[in-house]
């Protein structure tokens, strides 16, 4: 039998052991202080293990209350490990869910020296027992449309694989909400998703920011810096506006996918990385591999799957339930009583035509509901060029007294979803307001289903499975 030899694993690296590990460590000593945290620990708080060492550690797990008591006063008093499960908020205030792994550290006189916090991010896991039935919410995507309900079919089937996956789509129509979806989704979910707009910096931060850099690689490198794809280690790496990353850089990002490793800035040695990256963009890739402004190998190798988010003017009367959705949000948020937008009011929105998409959406209700004093939301609420927008388009018929947003024959904004009765009346919810719509299709086609279905724009599928839902069959 082989003598048992201690002695070489004294002068262990303890960070890189943390750094191999598959969950956010942090190791704390008997007064709350962080002594050490590992990169996933990093891209879960958003701090970096040089910021917080010595920085007592409920001041950067910023938990609730009932989980800062447990944590860094009940643990303290423990001598097993404890597991608890509550939200955290990071330094960028985005709030995710964790799971808390709590165990005390002795030396080898069996004194206590600290405790060793491991954390599991279950925000996905919290998500799916949120969702709606149906599958018309996931992640925060929205719509019943056909074009949406076909990218939410999709997203199970991305997940499943690691390959690149290029998302394209005009601005705010929600790349990144599908990129995070399918993140979520997939295997990888437990690790970090780590988003990075490759237009919003200069070359050099960029080839920094992505990654990273060993001290005194340029000019007030102070320090190392683990770059995002250190940080993504094990989960999902999200490439926004890819279309503006400099050629040098897309060179650098054509040897990462193809080896998986790269050197961090002014580092001769080599760092290696397991993560799935997704891109975005909103720009014709094929066009710029034409003009010489992208480089053609790396289209093909980010174009390996491909999905496209829809414009909010293809996606029918998605517009009503993205209005009714951000409405009740930014009420509840500011504790107003909004009930309804005022039929002028509906038809102004059912007319515009959003060149912003969802994003753009959410801005128009977000300053009507603060600006709106009452609990009805009309014209004068809207932002101004709405308003002007609106007298550019023929007046609306007359319906029953209520003003009737249906585009007349030949309008050029026929394809933008009609606003009838049933829509934003007093008290009503996007369930009322579909219930109704499907109501008056049956009627007008004579209870039949299928050319009910045409009417609404859905699947056949799709109307029989709302109808089972809101007890109409």
């Amino acid at each position: 039998m082989k003598q048992h030899d201690s002695s070489a694993f004294s002068g262990l690296d303890l960070l890189n052991l943390l750094n191999g590990l598959p969950h956010g460590i942090v190791l704390i000593d008997n007064a709350g202080c962080i002594v050490s945290a590992n990169r996933i620990f990093e891209a879960f708080t958003g701090y970096t293990s040089d910021d917080v060492r010595g920085v007592g550690c409920d001041f950067v797990l910023r938990a609730n209350p009932d989980i800062k008591k447990t944590i860094f006063e009940s643990t303290f008093d423990a001598t097993g490990t404890l597991s608890l499960e509550g939200d955290i908020i990071n330094v960028n205030r985005k709030k995710a869910f964790m799971r808390f792994f709590v165990s005390p550290l002795n030396n080898q006189n069996g004194t206590k020296i600290g405790y060793m916090v491991a954390v599991e991010d279950i925000t996905a896991l919290k998500e799916r027992d949120r969702q709606r039935p149906g599958g018309s919410e996931t992640k925060g995507i929205l719509g019943h449309s056909p074009k949406m309900q076909e990218i939410l079919d999709f997203v199970p089937i991305l997940a499943r694989t690691d390959t690149t996956l290029l998302i394209t789509g005009e601005t705010g129509t929600g790349k990144d909400l599908l990129a995070e979806a399918i993140h979520h989704e997939s295997k990888r979910a437990s690790y970090p998703f780590i988003k990075v707009n490759c237009g919003a910096l200069p070359e050099t931060l960029l080839e920094s920011e992505l990654f990273g850099h060993v001290r005194g690689a340029y000019t007030g490198a102070h320090s190392d810096k683990p770059g995002m794809f250190r940080l993504a280690q094990g989960g999902t790496l999200f490439l926004t506006e890819i279309g503006d990353l400099p050629l040098a850089l897309q060179v650098k990002l054509l040897t990462v996918l193809d080896d998986r490793e790269f050197f961090p800035l002014g580092s001769s040695k080599k760092v290696q990385v397991d993560v799935r990256l997704i891109t975005g963009t909103n720009r014709d890739l094929r066009q710029m591999v034409k003009e010489g402004n992208f480089r053609e190998d790396l289209y093909y190798r980010l174009n390996v799957l491909r999905a496209h988010m829809p414009p909010l003017r293809e996606r029918g009367d998605d517009a009503l339930l993205l209005l009714d959705h951000f409405a009740k949000l930014f009420a509840g948020n500011l504790g107003k009583s909004i009930k309804e937008f005022t039929a002028e009011a509906s038809a102004e929105l059912a007319n515009y035509s959003y060149p912003g998409n969802v994003r753009e959406l959410r801005n128009i209700v977000e300053y009507a509901v603060n600006v709106c004093p009452g609990e009805s939301i009309t014209p004068s609420h809207l932002p101004t060029y709405i308003q002007a927008a609106s007298m550019s388009h023929p007046p609306l018929r007359k319906a029953n007294g209520i003003e009737d947003a249906t585009p007349r024959e030949g309008d050029k904004n026929a394809a933008l979803p009609a606003v009838n009765e049933h829509v934003f009346t007093q008290g009503s919810t996007w369930s009322e307001i579909e219930k109704g719509q499907i109501l008056s299709a049956l009627m007008k086609t004579g209870g039949n289903r299928s050319l009910a279905a045409l009417e609404l724009g859905w699947g056949r599928s799709t109307l029989w499975r709302k109808i089972k839902r809101y007890g109409l069959d």
